[in-house]
């Protein structure tokens, strides 16, 4: 594997982390640890998320820079007599991407480790080895031998089970492989953005979030927003990528490496139209790299901060990424890079009267 860069390494910490929503604190305090020394507080709202200041112009426009904690995950809610575990998923998932699948429960006496199975086909129908499996028919091994013994090793309803996947640099060493790219990418575009203003005079008050419960509704954007009542608002999150075969340009037009995601339409929001113009007439200025993208199957925390409080001008900047809600998912470090280079180029030029001029618009 690649030595790894200070970058890297921030990326590995954070994609290693567990956490499903619910059960952010482990994600929470590595977001907390690189984003400190950037930041002029630190604070959190009532359902966890995390919440990093940093003043440019004390009592300029307020901008919120959000990314989530939270991945896509499982949740135990049954054991049976003979050790097998019976679970939900958080988040959503696809039944085809669940089968033969490691993962790891966190339990509170430590992790155990696990594997998704179901009824072998060699036992199945002719017809019904043709179908899916469905994941209420799932079920986690841990090689215990009784429901007793499950307990013992201190498993319980409730209990967080998360993807196990080792952070990859690919040979093409732009490519990066791990589990929680979503939205683990959000949270360190959020630190990096934070890290580039650190000795840097900005017109505004920058809030670097890391939202919890996003992956279930959208939920703790809508919290923090509330503390924060911001003048702007940014999610930070995964797209999808267009560029692997037996995708067409009209169901997915961005691909690897083109830039970061300017997203106008989603299930979850329409893009505001002077903050959308703002952002690609800054990074056309400055010759930043970037793609259109809408999602109508989708949305990101930028749904629930521009429908807060009074209502708040929000966009969302997203990476191309392949394979998400699985185990392991990729993306080019050139779109992540790209990204905070133009949020960053963004704030800057965001002072009152761009903010009003945004809002009016």
């Amino acid at each position: 594997m690649a030595k790894l860069d200070e970058t890297l390494t921030m990326l590995k910490d954070l994609t290693d982390a567990k956490g499903i929503p619910g059960n952010e604190r482990e994600v929470r305090e590595v977001m907390k640890k690189y984003i400190a020394p950037y930041a002029d507080e630190i604070t959190h709202d009532g359902l966890g998320s995390l919440i990093a200041k940093k003043v440019g112009k004390e009592g300029g426009p307020k901008i919120m820079v959000a990314g989530h904690l939270d991945e896509v995950g499982f949740m135990i809610t049954q054991i049976d007599d003979k050790g097998f575990l019976r679970f939900q998923t958080v988040g959503g998932w696809w039944g085809q991407v669940m089968l033969a699948q490691r993962v790891t429960i966190v339990t509170r006496k430590g992790e155990v480790t696990g594997i998704i199975g179901s009824k072998p086909p060699h036992v199945l129908s002719a017809e019904a080895r043709k179908k899916p499996i469905e994941i209420k028919d799932m079920f986690i091994d841990i090689g215990a031998s009784s429901r007793e013994e499950a307990k013992e090793w201190g498993v319980r309803p409730g209990d967080m089970v998360v993807p196990y996947f080792e952070f990859t640099v690919m040979n093409n060493e732009k490519m990066l492989l791990a589990k929680a790219w979503d939205n683990r990418i959000g949270c360190a575009i959020a630190i990096d953005v934070l890290r580039q203003l650190k000795d840097v005079d900005h017109p505004n008050v920058v809030y670097g979030v890391g939202a919890v419960q996003e992956e279930v509704g959208l939920r703790g954007a809508k919290t923090a927003t509330y503390k924060i009542q911001p003048d702007i608002g940014f999610a930070v999150d995964v797209g999808i990528a267009g560029d692997t075969p037996g995708i067409s340009e009209r169901e997915a037009m961005s691909k690897m490496g083109k830039g970061p995601q300017v997203v106008v339409y989603d299930a979850s929001m329409v893009a505001h139209k002077g903050l959308r113009d703002f952002v690609t007439d800054t990074a056309d200025e400055l010759n930043i790299p970037y793609q259109f993208e809408s999602i109508p199957g989708g949305g990101t925390d930028a749904g629930s901060i521009h429908l807060t409080h009074n209502g708040v001008p929000a966009l969302a900047i997203t990476i191309a990424t392949r394979y998400i809600h699985s185990h392991a998912a990729m993306l080019h470090r050139d779109d992540y890079e790209n990204a905070v280079k133009l949020i960053v180029e963004v704030i800057k030029r965001l002072d009152r009267e761009a903010v009003d001029k945004i809002t009016f618009e």
